[in-house]
């Protein structure tokens, strides 16, 4: 399982919808809107680096109001 924390920044006014929208996306874990550089944070898991791709690819980037992402997966070291 690969975990990974997805960095999104929004237009603005659209984070509450975006972190709600992105909540319901299967394999995210977590989806809050925050302040700062970035608007939302989500921490998302699947079962590899390349499902994981897809997922933020395929979806997330997907999500009406989203202008960027920078995804930050997890390492145990």
């Amino acid at each position: 399982m690969v975990q990974a924390y997805i960095l999104i920044q929004t237009e603005v006014g659209k984070a509450s919808t975006v972190a709600e929208t992105i909540s319901k996306i299967p394999g995210v874990i977590q989806a809050e809107d925050v302040t700062g550089p970035y608007d939302v944070i989500v921490r998302a898991q699947a079962d590899t680096v390349d499902d994981l791709g897809r997922m933020v690819v395929a979806k997330v980037q997907q999500v009406e109001g989203i202008t960027r992402t920078l995804t930050c997966p997890v390492v145990h070291l």
